[in-house]
């Protein structure tokens, strides 16, 4: 019969050691190592791949704001005879592109007379402000109030016309083009206001002949830059459609300038 009767007294008990597992760390290693790298490649390529569709989503809507404003004299003295007096314009009304990065890409405005710009539209726009309430000033009813309300009725018609602008495009299935775009080519509007504007302060009379003129002006110009948008961005072409909606643009510059010429304290009429 066998007992069990544990350690004597006196006598060391050797320690209990398990068998060494010499693969034991090795595949641990290897294995944690993998799933680290596995996990890190996976999170890069989402983190990548989304990286780029943000910055190609922002590129394709919004482009690069600092595009815009790479203008010189020449430039602004050359796009405002086109914007003004597009009758005289006798190049092409097609954008320059260049290789870039391995893809086509438009030069900026300083090389480019038909790019758009935003330095023009801005500055454009602060002028108006600035005559419209010089206007008001000469006929006694200036007031920061009024200047504050011209500043909106202005805002307000610049998005309308580029409300317009888009929507044109959406409705022919071009909607690509840059926003920034069509804010620029909206905001052009306001040289010719700027000139009608002026010629009221100056000589009354004249606001009735330059009025009709910057309509005009302003609606060939659109008509020749949105046509050439529309062939660039639309797949499907449809003479008739475009021919309409094209003339339309053109019309809706009459009550647009008309509204936004009318400098009253009423911002309304």
């Amino acid at each position: 019969m066998y007992h069990n009767v544990g350690a004597q007294p006196g006598v060391p008990v050797p320690p209990a050691t398990s068998q060494p597992n010499p693969f034991g760390n090795t595949f641990y290693g290897a294995g944690s190592g993998l799933i680290r790298g596995g996990l890190g490649a996976y999170g890069e390529k989402i983190l990548g791949s989304s990286s780029e569709y943000v910055q190609s989503n922002i590129s394709r809507y919004f482009s690069d704001p600092q595009y815009y404003f790479q203008v010189n004299d020449q430039y602004v003295r050359n796009k405002l005879k086109v914007v003004l007096f597009p009758f005289l314009h006798r190049g092409h009304w097609t954008r320059i592109t260049e290789p870039v990065g391995g893809r086509l890409s438009y030069k900026p405005p300083i090389y480019d007379i038909n790019a758009p710009d935003l330095y023009i539209p801005f500055m454009a726009f602060g002028t108006y402000v600035v005559l419209a309430g010089f206007s008001l000033g000469l006929q006694g009813k200036f007031s920061p109030e009024a200047l504050n309300w011209l500043f909106i009725k202005g805002l307000l018609g610049w998005f309308m016309q580029v409300a317009l602008l888009k929507v044109t495009l959406l409705s022919l299935g071009g909607g690509e083009a840059p926003l920034l775009d069509m804010v620029a080519y909206a905001g052009y509007a306001f040289t010719g206001l700027c000139l009608a504007v002026l010629g009221r302060i100056v000589l009354s009379y004249s606001y009735y002949f330059l009025m009709p003129w910057t309509c005009l002006c302003m609606g060939v110009f659109l008509v020749k830059t949105m046509k050439r948008v529309l062939f660039a961005e639309v797949r499907s072409y449809d003479s008739s459609k475009h021919h309409y909606l094209l003339l339309f643009i053109a019309l809706a510059q009459f009550p647009l300038f008309t509204w936004l010429g009318n400098v009253s304290v009423n911002w309304l009429i």
